[in-house]
């Protein structure tokens, strides 16, 4: 399955950014863990060898890569054991810098894209509210336009890299009384006045920053507009396919991982004068979280694969992250307790993973909302268009 996808250059890229990992960040994942504080200085080397680039173009610094280095790149992630850090780094490069590059002008591109690939700024998305979560059409945070700038005020809650970023993503309703259709989205500078985080106390992901953040009379200009006016919900929509592909990439690489893991686990440990991976009950539960696994990975690179060559995938990339977050969950929370006691213990990696994997049926949809759209689509026939 992998020979249909990836070229002996991906193979390349994957063996170089193994290395960089660990090397670079291994290392300092429990510190970060611990501290809920990833060392800045990180960004700028993963910058430099090009990391943040492989999706975007080369006029603003980028590569230009197909799709499947962006998957070598969230499968790697997994493997170093820390949700939070990956999900910093995917948060940045898959949500705030998809906005800027196709909805943001050339000034903002030459002032918040190019930073972004360089790893001298750091961005963030904003759009699930306190009272809203999964809601996107039901946000409260208004932008009312006042001559050549617009007033934001609101709240927003659950952001990866709320606390620590340089510029911020934000939707909010610039004509409130057309609902879904009256949604703009704005890149804001983090030391704009006006602008407050709260840090969160989160289950896992410890390493990420997530925030609660308010915005009262935040001043932006209008040429800080992503995209047309009122025209946010279609480019949520829209990006939503990579966003929620991702998520399943992750799922499947993270379940993958913990078999492996499990497995090295299961060929030293003994019980009753022989090795756990004897014992048939185990390797046919084995067997059957590794077909889950794989079946998810193969639907998940068939998604990619479709979303390279341009098509509209928002079904298909929701059915990724559905079912694949739900596969890592079993599959983690069974690996646990095939390491019994030591699966338990902190100085293991499946404690981690499992807190961590948590919230893959939760982040960037919850699966009941993912659920309810896909009802839309495949029960209703409702179809969702790309924004033009």
């Amino acid at each position: 399955m992998t020979k249909m996808y990836f070229t002996e250059e991906h193979n390349l890229f994957r063996d170089s950014l193994r290395n960089f990992l660990k090397k670079e960040v291994v290392p300092h994942v429990d510190e970060w863990e611990e501290t809920g504080t990833i060392d800045p200085s990180i960004w700028k080397k993963f910058g430099d060898m090009g990391f943040f680039g492989i999706h975007y173009p080369e006029a603003y610094g980028g590569t230009d890569l197909d799709i499947f280095y962006t998957v070598i790149l969230q499968e790697e992630l997994q493997r170093v054991n820390s949700g939070g850090f990956a999900a910093s780094v995917w948060a940045h490069v898959y949500l705030s810098m998809t906005h800027l590059n196709a909805e943001g002008t050339e000034e903002i591109k030459q002032k918040y894209l190019v930073p972004s690939i360089s790893g001298d700024k750091l961005g963030c998305l904003c759009i699930s509210e306190p009272s809203g979560g999964s809601d996107v059409a039901g946000m409260r945070t208004t932008a009312v336009r006042e001559g050549d700038h617009y007033i934001i005020n609101g709240s927003k809650t659950f952001i990866t890299n709320g606390v620590y970023s340089d510029y911020l993503v934000v939707t909010a309703k610039t004509s409130p009384e057309l609902g879904n259709k009256g949604i703009s989205i704005f890149v804001i500078d983090r030391d704009t006045p006006g602008i407050s985080a709260t840090k969160l106390n989160k289950l896992g992901w410890r390493a990420s920053d997530t925030a609660e953040l308010a915005f009262d009379c935040v001043k932006v200009p209008v040429s800080n507009l992503l995209g047309k006016e009122n025209l946010g919900f279609s480019y949520i929509m829209q990006h939503f396919a990579i966003e929620r592909l991702v998520m399943g990439v992750n799922a499947h690489a993270r379940a993958e991982y913990a078999l492996e893991y499990t497995l090295q686990y299961m060929s030293e440990r003994t019980a009753f004068g022989k090795e756990l991976n004897k014992f048939q009950a185990l390797r046919h539960r084995y067997v059957d979280m590794y077909a889950d696994m794989e079946l998810c990975k193969a639907y998940n690179y068939a998604v990619a694969s479709r979303l390279d060559r341009g098509e509209y995938v928002v079904k298909e990339a929701s059915i990724s992250k559905l079912k694949s977050t739900k596969m890592a969950d079993y599959v983690i929370n069974e690996c646990l307790q095939f390491l019994g006691g030591y699966g338990y213990m902190e100085d293991y990696p499946l404690a981690r993973m499992l807190r961590d994997s948590r919230l893959g049926p939760i982040g960037g949809g919850t699966s009941e909302i993912l659920k309810e759209i896909l009802s839309k689509m495949v029960i209703d026939k409702k179809e969702y268009k790309q924004a033009t």
